[in-house]
């Protein structure tokens, strides 16, 4: 296995924005994690990264968060689809079956077309191509509940592994790949960094660090990983929520987003350099 893992975990569009900013102000500390031997991406991390094993510099990406909406649009989870989760969740903790009650919600939910959505996904990358470098891309059948890690040598086109990965269920539509529909992989967890088991040294960034009922979260997979190797966990603190606000899915709190998590880094720098260097 890889000797460094990065672990870059889901949160929506402000998510993204957290992400790379945090990841640049590490790298101004000499932290550099874009140079990891194995990248797990999930749901926005999926989005982050491709960004970051492109070869595009943490300054591009960063003011690229800071620039504006571009094509994104807008979205938020209604309490209809939360009420919804919730019944899921409280129906049974038989993780598979938890998420193919999800995935038929998704495959009925009326969303933006596929296409649209790709479209979205394609102006997020730098590149259509997967990276030379070790990149995990999860997500989850919608059919059949089943955890899918999609990588170079899957033969599915990026820009499709990183919309499935971030197709939340009842926001946006389920990603078609050969005769299969897939959505996103935080339906199994947030962060599914359980990936990384096996290497030496592992950083998590998680946006949203709590599991409940089936859906696991980032302490748990810390205590698993902490058998055989070295690990931290970084999630927004105090000022990067309020930054972030209620809603991840509000591109509009992009730019605030990116910018907290920027400050963040000052705090966290010496424990993840502990980690990684």
């Amino acid at each position: 296995m890889p000797g460094r893992a990065l672990v870059l975990g889901g949160g929506g569009i402000t998510g993204i924005a957290w992400e790379i900013g945090l990841l640049g102000g590490l790298a101004a500390e000499d932290v550099d994690l874009t140079s990891a031997d194995l990248v797990v991406g999930t749901s926005a991390g999926s989005v982050v990264g491709a960004q970051i094993t492109s070869g595009t510099p943490l300054e591009e990406l960063y003011a690229a968060q800071l620039a504006g909406y571009g094509i994104e649009v807008a979205s938020h989870m209604g309490r209809g689809l939360l009420l919804g989760y919730a019944v899921n969740l409280v129906r049974g903790r038989d993780p598979v079956r938890f998420r193919q009650r999800i995935g038929r919600m998704a495959l009925r939910a009326k969303t933006m077309p596929a296409t649209e959505r790709l479209a979205v996904i394609a102006s997020r990358l730098p590149s259509p191509d997967w990276p030379a470098r070790a990149l995990q891309v999860t997500a989850v059948d919608a059919d059949t509940g089943e955890f899918q890690v999609f990588d170079r040598d899957s033969g599915v086109p990026l820009i499709d592994a990183v919309a499935a990965s971030c197709a939340v269920p009842g926001v946006y539509p389920p990603i078609g790949i050969g005769s299969r529909h897939y959505v996103d992989g935080g339906t199994r967890s947030a962060t599914n960094a359980d990936l990384a088991v096996g290497c030496e040294r592992v950083v998590i960034l998680a946006p949203i660090k709590a599991g409940f009922g089936p859906l696991i979260g980032v302490d748990a997979f810390v205590a698993q990983l902490r058998g055989g190797s070295r690990v931290v966990s970084v999630s927004p603190d105090a000022a990067a929520s309020a930054a972030i606000g209620r809603n991840a899915l509000d591109p509009a709190r992009r730019a605030p987003s990116a910018e907290a998590g920027r400050s963040q880094a000052g705090a966290v720098v010496e424990a993840v350099r502990a980690v990684w260097a």
